[in-house]
C-alpha cells in the first residue's frame, strides 16, 4: 500500500492491514504464532471482516419507510494514480460528487487520455459552483452539460464517468461506462451500479465524436430514498475491476464498527484495490469475467490501473 495509507491504518489500528491480506488471501502467509500465543491478526480478521451470516451479497430491497429530515454528504476521497488519467470532483455543500476515467488506449496513439475525464469533472464542477444556491442536481442533466461542453471544446480521447447526487432525501446517479458506485445501508449492499461495455474490458465511452453516445440515450439512472448512515463508495474501474461486492462489502462493515471517516474509508478501500490489483494468484471481478471472453485462456489477478474512490458518508 502507499506510505501514507499504511500510517493511516497503523494510526487507526495497526492489525488491519494483516487482517485485511489474511481475511482476502493476499501476501505471503504469516508466521503462526507461537504455542500459547493469540493471534491477534486473525482474530480481528474473524470478527470484523467475517462473510455475511447468509453468505451472499446480493443488493437488498430498499422496502421500508424513510423518515423525514433533512441529509446532507459528507465525502473524502482517495486517488492513486497508475497513468494518472482518472479524474474526480465533488461538493458537499450542493451534495454531489462524480469520477470519471479516462480511456487508456489513447495513451498509446499519442494522445493525453486523461483529458476528457479532466474536461468532464471540471465542466461539472463548473456547473456547479457556479448553480444558485440550494439548487438540486439531477446528475443525467449534469453529466450531459459536463459532456456538451467538454465536446464542444473539441477535447481529445475519450471517457467513462459517474454522478451521484443528494436532492432531499434522495439519492440519485446517472453513469456511462463501468466508473460506478456502490451504495450500503446497516452494512449490506443496496444498490450497485452493473458495467456498460461492448465487450470485455471495453465500456460505454463518452467522447467529442459526432456520432459518439449521448448521455441522454446512453446513461443508466436511478434513485433510491436516503437514510441516515448510508454510505455510497464511487469509484473507477480501478476499484471495481479488483475488489468483489463482498469483499467491499465486509470492508466497508469494518470501518463502519471501528468509526472510519470518509477519509480512512476512502484510504482503506484504494489501498485494498492497489494491493489486489498487483496480486496475480487470486481471483478477481477483472480475470473471472475475462475468462469467459472466447478465446482467453486461463488467468487469474488483478488490474493495474488508475484507482479513484470517492466515500460519501450520507448524515442528518
Amino acid at each position: 500500500m502507499e506510505r501514507h495509507m499504511v500510517q493511516t491504518l497503523i494510526e487507526i489500528d495497526g492489525r488491519i492491514a494483516d487482517a485485511l491480506r489474511a481475511a482476502f488471501r493476499i501476501g505471503a502467509t504469516r508466521p503462526a504464532p507461537a504455542p500459547g500465543q493469540h493471534d491477534e491478526v486473525a482474530n480481528f480478521a474473524a470478527v470484523l471482516l467475517a462473510p455475511r451470516d447468509d453468505g451472499g451479497c446480493e443488493p437488498v430491497d430498499c422496502d421500508k419507510p424513510v423518515p423525514p429530515g433533512g441529509l446532507r454528504m459528507m465525502f473524502d476521497s482517495c486517488y492513486i494514480p497508475d497513468h494518472g488519467e482518472d479524474a474526480h470532483f465533488g461538493n458537499a455543500y450542493a451534495g454531489v460528487v462524480g469520477v470519471a476515467d479516462g480511456v487508456g488506449s489513447y495513451r498509446g496513439r499519442g494522445v493525453d487520455a486523461s483529458a476528457f475525464a479532466r474536461g468532464l469533472m471540471s465542466s461539472a464542477h463548473a456547473e456547479v459552483v457556479t448553480a444558485a444556491p440550494g439548487t438540486q442536481f439531477c446528475p443525467r442533466t449534469l453529466l450531459e452539460r459536463a459532456h456538451h461542453a467538454t465536446a464542444a471544446a473539441g477535447t481529445p480521447a475519450a471517457s467513462t464517468a459517474v454522478i451521484v447526487s443528494l436532492a432531499g432525501r434522495t439519492l440519485r446517479w446517472a453513469y456511462v461506462g463501468d466508473s460506478g458506485f456502490a451504495v450500503f445501508r446497516d452494512g449490506r449492499m443496496l444498490r450497485r451500479s452493473q458495467a456498460q461495455q461492448h465487450h470485455f474490458n471495453c465500456p460505454y465511452q463518452l467522447n467529442s465524436k459526432r456520432d459518439g453516445i449521448r448521455v441522454a440515450m446512453a446513461a443508466e439512472v436511478g434513485e433510491v430514498p436516503a437514510k441516515d448512515g448510508d454510505i455510497v463508495v464511487v469509484g473507477t474501474d480501478g476499484l471495481f475491476d479488483n475488489v468483489t461486492d463482498d469483499e467491499l462489502e465486509r470492508i466497508v462493515r469494518m470501518g463502519t464498527a471501528l468509526g472510519f471517516s470518509p477519509t480512512n474509508m476512502a484510504e482503506v478501500v484504494a489501498g485494498f484495490a492497489f494491493e489486489a490489483s498487483r496480486c496475480s494468484y487470486r481471483d478477481t471481478p477483472y480475470s473471472v469475467l475475462g475468462r469467459r471472453e472466447p478465446g482467453k485462456g486461463f488467468f487469474t489477478g488483478g488490474k493495474r490501473d488508475d484507482i479513484t474512490v470517492v466515500v460519501v458518508y450520507i448524515v442528518s
